[in-house]
């Protein structure tokens, strides 16, 4: 940028890093939502897989014991698979597919082997029961309403079927099948239906930082262009006059090459100037940030900030407020806490209090806090940390010169 005068200004150059969600939280909170989800899935799959072992103990016949629990083992195995396919972390399509289409060779592979168990006298509904499991699954094998349907009507028939082949009753079979698969099925695609959507939030949130980060690039860019454009244009000049003058005009070479390195010199000085004023990070405006993220990730957040102005040393207490709210996030519980920074004749103090003590708290002489220690130390400050029973506490301190 130039002003009126004509001299170079430098533009303000400066980057509030946003605090990633992957770095203060969001996969602690991630894995708890798919910890809940699938704990949640695998006790209704698991339930409803179980009852047709139930014709393991009234089957007289052991032949057909063996061959359907070696059947409800296939089946039992095929929907783990989905249902972990569904949750692994960097999943992918192709592995879903796989996963559902293991899922229904072996609900047809059990067909055979668990059909005719328990239905003798129509002791048990053995895979009517496997039935409504595969109905209950719906919501991880098909997308749509029509293949909806169709899974619905398919798992009808053979129940149906299997009763009619096996001796035992129709009603029966097509009542379990369908009733208690539906109500699987409605109960678990809503939970699965949740997951999804905490997905595609977490998807959402990585694509706005990623498209954050290259926008605050392209301005940087643009800045350092506005900022060194004229003045290496003309060093540019200057050197093809100098080279020019060269062979016929030593005296005014020499006086191009000092103004030359004189313009250099003021760009390389400008260039620092603004590297430096990119990394200063205003302690209010990550202050506003933290409190977002925490807010997010369930943690009532109070910040409590002096009505004056933040001193510029103040943006030294930024990588504690990082490592803080990182720690509190990945490695504690806390629901509630408290950031009070105070200015007081020589200091900037920064007080965070959260009640998640960890079951092993960091000592003082931990790699992270001695890490943030050392870092301080550069400029004078300390740093404090204070485990009691239901709170933990970190105190920063940077001097302010008078």
């Amino acid at each position: 940028m130039r002003s009126a005068a004509g001299e170079a200004t430098r533009p303000d150059i400066r980057l509030v890093p946003p605090v990633a969600w992957s770095e203060v939280g969001a996969d602690a909170g991630y894995r708890r939502a798919r910890l809940v989800t699938l704990t949640a899935l695998a006790i209704m799959f698991v339930s409803s897989a179980a009852m047709p072992a139930i014709g393991l103990g009234v089957e007289q016949r052991l032949p057909w014991r063996i061959l359907g629990a070696a059947g409800i083992a296939v089946f039992t195995a095929g929907l783990g698979w989905a249902l972990w396919s569904e949750f692994r972390p960097g999943r992918s399509d192709r592995t879903r597919r796989r996963a559902s289409i293991a899922f229904v060779a072996a609900s047809v592979a059990s067909v055979p082997l668990v059909g005719p168990l328990g239905a003798e006298s129509g002791a048990w509904a053995s895979w009517a029961w496997l039935g409504a499991a595969v109905v209950g699954a719906i919501p991880l094998l098909a997308h749509g309403m029509p293949a909806a349907v169709v899974v619905v009507v398919l798992s009808v028939a053979v129940s149906a079927g299997v009763a009619w082949a096996n001796g035992g009753g129709v009603v029966e079979y097509v009542v379990i099948t369908a009733g208690i698969g539906t109500s699987l099925a409605l109960i678990n695609g809503l939970q699965i239906g949740l997951w999804r959507l905490v997905v595609q939030a977490r998807d959402a949130r990585d694509a706005l930082a990623r498209l954050a980060a290259a926008e605050e690039r392209l301005r940087f860019a643009r800045d350092v262009h506005d900022l060194l454009g004229h003045d290496l244009s003309v060093i540019a000049l200057k050197a093809e006059l100098a080279k020019r003058l060269a062979p016929v005009d030593p005296e005014r070479t020499g006086e191009q090459a000092a103004e030359i390195q004189r313009l250099a010199a003021s760009a390389l000085a400008q260039v620092r100037q603004a590297v430096h004023g990119y990394r200063a990070v205003d302690l209010r405006d990550q202050l506003s940030a933290v409190e977002h993220v925490l807010r997010s990730a369930g943690v009532h957040c109070v910040v409590r900030l002096p009505g004056s102005d933040l001193p510029g040393e103040a943006s030294h207490l930024v990588p504690v407020l990082r490592e803080a709210t990182t720690n509190m996030l990945r490695h504690s519980r806390a629901q509630h806490c408290t950031i009070d920074v105070d200015v007081t004749p020589g200091e900037v103090r920064m007080v965070v209090t959260n009640d998640g003590v960890a079951e092993r708290a960091p000592d003082r002489y931990s790699h992270g806090l001695r890490g943030l220690s050392d870092r301080l130390a550069e400029v004078g400050g300390t740093v404090s940390a204070d485990a009691r029973p239901g709170t933990f506490t970190l105190t920063a301190t940077v001097p302010v010169p008078a």
